[in-house]
């Protein structure tokens, strides 16, 4: 098969499964038949269930989060035939004001893998600079990601760099390396009218 017929068939793939598999998909119905409500309800729930899961595994996590500013958690898929792509959705908050910023999140990338994975990500934000620009500005992982998470990975995080923490999850614990680099973080223009 040449490449582009693989990434082709890579990219229906991810058309057709990532909508209809979506992680915050209610389990009664279809993601996109929700009202913006629900949709908004469904991401929360996850993001609160993430933020504890992150608490039962890390003490450390805990301590930074009560002297942060706020925190983001992302629900995600990532599928690899070759190529490799995903998305998800989250949220950010605030935590003295209760401000929440419902955002999307996407990866792609080349390589040679084959899968799927299913993860989450929860972010810790130092100050308000650094959660209004992840918020405003967007952003995305490359070598900051790395850098983020400090020398030790992610399990071993003990403090903030550059105003983050972050947190990749599966359902097994916390990630030892984290593979985010490519995904980009931005705000999702219809939910938050």
């Amino acid at each position: 098969m040449t490449r582009s017929l693989c990434a082709f068939t890579v990219l229906l793939l991810f058309v057709g499964v990532l909508p209809a598999s979506s992680p915050l998909a209610a389990e009664e119905g279809d993601w996109k038949s929700l009202k913006h409500q629900e949709k908004r309800e469904a991401i929360d729930a996850k993001a609160d269930e993430s933020l504890k899961a992150l608490f039962d595994k890390s003490d450390k996590a805990k301590e930074l989060y009560e002297g942060a500013y706020g925190w983001a958690a992302f629900d995600s898929l990532k599928l690899a035939v070759g190529i490799s792509g995903g998305g998800g959705k989250g949220v950010a908050v605030a935590k003295e004001s209760g401000e929440r910023v419902y955002m999307d999140m996407g990866t792609a990338g080349v390589g040679f893998s084959l899968g799927g994975q299913r993860y989450q990500v929860v972010f810790l934000f130092e100050d308000s600079q650094t959660f209004r620009n992840f918020v405003d500005n967007g952003w995305q992982a490359d070598a900051s990601a790395g850098a983020a998470a400090g020398d030790e990975g992610v399990s071993a995080q003990t403090g903030f760099v550059n105003g983050l923490a972050i947190y990749p999850m599966t359902d097994e614990g916390l990630m030892v390396t984290a593979d985010i680099n490519g995904t980009k973080y931005w705000k999702d223009k219809k939910l938050n009218n």
